[in-house]
């Protein structure tokens, strides 16, 4: 009898185990810079914030949004452990990389520090997607050209997701950035979240 009770509550552990997996939502986790911390605007206004209520139309959702501005791809990789092991996120968007251009660092520190980022999203069991950031042509064409494509190469090598580039009709257009020209006014983050959209719902698909 004590081993039939012992059956019996390991199968309803197991039951219950199944049910909860089944109806947890699913986690996202932004790892980006001011660009995803809405700097300059109310984060309220934010794209993530704009993101998730767009997702909730249709799925069951819990956004994270661990994003800092003025962080760096190193900042993001020394921070990056932690919050995987305490979200446990489905899906890890890594929008990091536009400090790193503007502050002209080795684009090897910077490819280096994302495929590190990527290994630890996957062996946490996170689907990645990229976010491609893009710099002024006047940090030098070859430096633009390389860290332009140095997203789709990493996106490429591991399989990952990739939004091509974020601010993707909107940097250059000085009605939809603030007075540094670097930072997205709050009317241009619903173009964001249009930019971002098709990649992570391809990601929340069975």
């Amino acid at each position: 009898m004590q081993k039939l009770h012992i059956y019996v509550f390991l199968l309803l552990t197991f039951v219950t185990n199944v049910v909860l997996a089944q109806t947890a939502p699913a986690k996202i986790l932004i790892m980006g810079d001011s660009l995803s911390a809405g700097y300059g605007i109310d984060i309220q206004q934010g794209w993530v914030n704009l993101l998730e209520a767009e997702l909730k139309k249709n799925y069951d959702i819990k956004m994270i949004n661990a994003s800092v501005s003025g962080e760096t791809s190193s900042g993001g990789k020394a921070r990056l452990p932690a919050l995987l092991e305490e979200h446990k996120p489905d899906i890890v968007v890594l929008e990091l990389g536009g400090n790193d251009g503007l502050r002209g660092q080795p684009l090897k520190l910077l490819e280096n520090n994302l495929q590190s980022m990527i290994d630890a999203s996957k062996t946490a069991g996170a689907t990645v997607i990229l976010a491609g950031m893009q710099i002024p042509p006047n940090y030098g064409s070859r430096y633009s050209n390389q860290f332009k494509a140095l997203y789709v190469s990493l996106a490429e090598k591991n399989q990952t997701g990739l939004i091509p580039f974020l601010l993707e009709g909107i940097g250059g257009k000085s009605e939809l950035m603030q007075r540094d020209g670097i930072h997205p006014t709050a009317e241009a983050q619903s173009l964001i979240v249009n930019n971002v959209l098709p990649e992570i719902k391809k990601a929340l698909q069975p």
